[in-house]
C-alpha cells in the first residue's frame, strides 16, 4: 500500500508541475540560496556552512543533462561582503550508489557520510570576475550516472555547496538543463532539499515560500528556523488552513513550534510563507529552516509543490493546478 501511495504522489507531481528545474523555483520567490565561508559568525545567518540539493531525472529521459550554478564565485555584484572578499566555496556533484539513499546525505548537518556516492565533478571558487553574475556548467552527465531510485522511477543527483574558507556570504542559484548554453528544462524532472538556507528579499512586499509535502503517515509536524531576526512572521497556508502562525527566531537562535496535521492536508503540500515586517526594515536577512514529522523524519521541500500551490478554501478543498 505504501508503494502504491508513493507512486500515486509522484504521478501527481509529474502531472501538475511545469517541468522547470530552477533552484530556487519560480513559485518560491526566493532570491538566492545562501552559504557562508567557514570563518563566518553564525549570526550572519548560516548554521553550518553547507547546503545540499537533489535533482531527479525520470527514467524515460535518455539524453545528457547539465547542472548549472549561477554566480558561483564569492565577490562582485551579488554576494555578501564581510570586510574583504576572502572566501572560497566548493561545489560537488555526486551520483551512483548511496548518493541519495545514504541517510547522512539527507540530514540537516554536514556530518558523517553526507558526501556519499561517486564524485562526478567538483570545482572551487573564490573571487572570479568571469563567473560573477554568470553561469558555470557541470556536465554533461548521462542520467544513469545518478543513483537509481525505484520509488521515484528515475535517477537522482546530489549537489553540495560547502564553504571551505573565509567569512563572506555566497548567494547563488542552480538550474538543471538539457543544454549547456541555454536553460532548457527536462520534462518530468524536479529538484528538492530537506533543509533550506536562503536570502530573503529586502522589499517587505515580497513574500517567499517553501512547500514541504505531507504524506498520509504525518500526524504532526515540527518546524525549526534559525536566525530569522524577528523579521515579521512565518505563516502556513494549506488546502484546509487559512494561516497557522509559527514561532520565529532571533539572531543566531534556533526556535521550534509544532502543530497537528488536518485530515484534508494529508497527501498535499503546505505553503510556508515568509512575510517581512515593514518597520523597521530588515536588510540582508538570511534564514535556515527545516520541517519534521512526528517520527523525526525530515519533510521534502520541492521547488515545484506537489499538486500545485495550495489554496485555502473555506468549506472545501481547492488546489491551484500548475
Amino acid at each position: 500500500m505504501k508503494r502504491f501511495i508513493f507512486s500515486f504522489v509522484i504521478g501527481i507531481l509529474l502531472t501538475n508541475m511545469s517541468y522547470s528545474q530552477p533552484v530556487p523555483g519560480d513559485d518560491e520567490n526566493i532570491p538566492y540560496l545562501m552559504t557562508f565561508g567557514t570563518k563566518a559568525e553564525k549570526s550572519w545567518g548560516d548554521d553550518d556552512f553547507s547546503q545540499t540539493f537533489f535533482f531527479f531525472v525520470p527514467e524515460s529521459y535518455k539524453d545528457p543533462v547539465y547542472i548549472k550554478v549561477f554566480d558561483p564565485d564569492i565577490g562582485g555584484l551579488i554576494d555578501e561582503l564581510n570586510g574583504t572578499f576572502d572566501t572560497q566555496m566548493t561545489y560537488s556533484v555526486y551520483g551512483g550508489k548511496e548518493a541519495y539513499s545514504n541517510e547522512d546525505a539527507k540530514g540537516t548537518d554536514p556530518v558523517g557520510n553526507y558526501k556519499s556516492g561517486n564524485l562526478l565533478a567538483t570545482k572551487s571558487f573564490g573571487v572570479n570576475p568571469r563567473y560573477d553574475n554568470n553561469w558555470y556548467v557541470f556536465g554533461p552527465f548521462n542520467p544513469t550516472e545518478g543513483e537509481y531510485d525505484k520509488k521515484f522511477g528515475g535517477y537522482i543527483f546530489k549537489v553540495i555547496c560547502d564553504g571551505i574558507s573565509g567569512n563572506d556570504g555566497n548567494m547563488y542559484r542552480y538550474y538543471m538543463s538539457t543544454s549547456a548554453t541555454i536553460n532548457k528544462p527536462i520534462e518530468g524532472a524536479f529538484a528538492f532539499a530537506y533543509e533550506y538556507s536562503f536570502r530573503m528579499h529586502d522589499d517587505p512586499k515580497e513574500v517567499s515560500h517553501i512547500y514541504p509535502y505531507v504524506d498520509d503517515r504525518t500526524i504532526t509536524i515540527k518546524q525549526m528556523n534559525f536566525d530569522w531576526d524577528k523579521d515579521g512572521f512565518i505563516r502556513v497556508v494549506s488546502v484546509a488552513r487559512k494561516g497557522q502562525m509559527c514561532a520565529t527566531s532571533y539572531e543566531d537562535q534556533w526556535v521550534t513550534s509544532e502543530f497537528k496535521i488536518l485530515d484534508e492536508e494529508k497527501n498535499t503540500s503546505l505553503d510556508f510563507q515568509f512575510i517581512k515586517k515593514t518597520n523597521p526594515p530588515v536588510k540582508n536577512n538570511n534564514v535556515v529552516i527545516n520541517v519534521r514529522n512526528q517520527y523525526g523524519e525530515l519533510l521534502q521541500f520541492n521547488t515545484v509543490p506537489i499538486g500545485g500551490v495550495p489554496k485555502y478554501k473555506f468549506g472545501g478543498i481547492d488546489v491551484k493546478k500548475k
